[in-house]
């Protein structure tokens, strides 16, 4: 399995997407090239000299299996280029992508500008299933599974995982996050939402599928764009959420829909008040802009860490009779935290989180990780460190040098406590491996 990901800033999109398809193509050769010339080590170790001889050097670019695309808000006015364009240039069974707010290759986040991000995969025994879904064709929740996976054509027993890439004015995206759970227990969804335009129609979603005799080339402005992938692929996701507790947890006593009107037994404002005195003056400060609330996701764990809580917005408190409205619906009897964001706890959080996810890696050998790919907020970035390429470079030293792709959404989508969510303000990472 190979995996290599390029990245262009010039400012033509006809020359971007040549830059692109020609540094991904030749890392893609060379990728071909070591894995042959260590096969032929390999021979050699065992004696069988002949082996080395007749080995398989390769002369061309092998056929790539799969292609990721990010493109720039820059390119707005010629989305619908793309696609004829790169069908000029290259040769690949399936390739989906979207628009961004910026884009992010290798180590660089480019916040602004034009710039193109094009991840190529060759996949042996992997099996790529694109897919396009309205907001409209989505079942109703209470539908059975049956009607989710013939909307996807993937069945369950295959154990896909899902790549998808979304527009926030149209996909209907949380539904259809609970209705993939629903179907496909147990299977990682990761992604995030299409960026750069602020309007409905605004964003772009790419999908090209030419392993028909007519190939399927479509560039769409609403729903999701998505991949399934099963066989000798994986994904594994790591959702850093940045955000550290404040005070203890807290247990609902009252709750109608998204509103929490007991905590502990009593109204959350007077106790979201003797916390804020119980801060330093810093941790005041923040908590005026940048106070969230924290859901626990397992309700049997009796030590929670910071991954083990969904950060919601909090969206208002009621004065006169202290209750909270929050960004998602809560229930009573669930347990709760308050939490803190800001550059410095975002950046412990990032480095928890990738540190957790090598921690708990296996100790029997398993194939190393090929490739990777970032979904960003745009409240991320260089607005909130203050210096540029944060969390890829992050990610680099923490987990490897893979090849990465990625963008910055309007929201990201990943797993917490086993369960997909779309979030705002986090780092999603889905990273590809073999499965042997």
């Amino acid at each position: 399995m190979q995996w290599v990901n390029a990245l262009s800033q010039l400012p033509s999109l006809e020359a971007a997407l040549r830059q692109v398809v020609e540094e991904a193509k030749a890392k893609l050769q060379a990728a071909q090239l070591k894995s042959a010339l260590t096969r032929q080590v390999q021979t050699v170790g065992s004696g069988n000299l002949p082996g080395v001889l007749t080995g398989y050097v390769p002369s061309q670019t092998p056929r790539p299996s799969l292609g990721i695309l990010f493109v720039s808000a820059a390119f707005a006015s010629e989305y619908i280029r793309v696609l004829p364009l790169l069908s000029d240039l290259l040769d690949v069974e399936v390739l989906i992508g979207c628009s961004g707010g910026g884009i992010v290759g290798g180590v660089q986040e480019i916040e602004d500008g034009p710039a193109l991000s094009l991840s190529l995969a060759v996949l042996p025994d992997g099996i790529v299933h694109p897919f396009h879904v309205r907001g409209s064709q989505l079942p109703d929740l209470d539908a059975a599974p049956s009607a989710w996976t013939d909307l996807i054509g993937v069945s369950p027993q295959t154990r896909p995982n899902f790549l998808l890439l979304a527009d926030g004015f149209s996909s209907g995206v949380s539904e259809l996050l609970q209705g993939l759970d629903f179907a496909y227990p147990g299977a990682v969804k990761v992604g995030g939402l299409a960026s750069g335009g602020r309007s409905p129609n605004s964003n772009a979603l790419f999908l090209r599928d030419a392993r028909t005799p007519t190939p399927r080339q479509e560039m769409h402005r609403e729903g999701t764009v998505g991949l399934a992938l099963y066989g000798n692929v994986v994904l594994e996701a790591v959702v850093a959420q940045g955000c550290r507790p404040i005070g203890d947890p807290l247990r609902v006593t009252e709750a109608e829909g998204n509103v929490i009107l007991g905590l502990e037994g009593r109204a959350p404002l007077p106790l979201l008040q003797e916390l804020a005195e119980r801060l330093s003056p810093a941790d005041q400060q923040l908590a005026r802009h940048s106070l969230f609330i924290g859901l626990l996701m397992n309700e049997f764990k009796l030590d929670p860490t910071p991954g083990d809580f969904l950060i919601r917005v909090i969206l208002g408190i009621d004065p006169r009779i202290g209750a909270m409205a929050i960004g998602d619906r809560v229930r009573p009897g669930q347990t709760v935290q308050f939490h803190l964001r800001d550059a410095q706890t975002s950046s412990e959080d990032l480095r928890w989180a990738l540190s957790r996810y090598q921690a708990e890696q296996p100790p029997e050998p398993r194939p190393d990780p090929c490739g990777a790919l970032m979904f960003a907020c745009l409240g991320r970035g260089q607005g909130l460190y203050g210096t540029p390429h944060f969390d890829s470079q992050q990610f680099r030293e923490l987990v490897g040098d893979l090849p990465l792709g990625g963008f910055f959404c309007n929201g990201e989508i990943g797993p917490v406590g086993g369960t997909t969510f779309l979030h705002g303000y986090t780092s999603c990472f889905a990273i590809v491996r073999p499965t042997h």
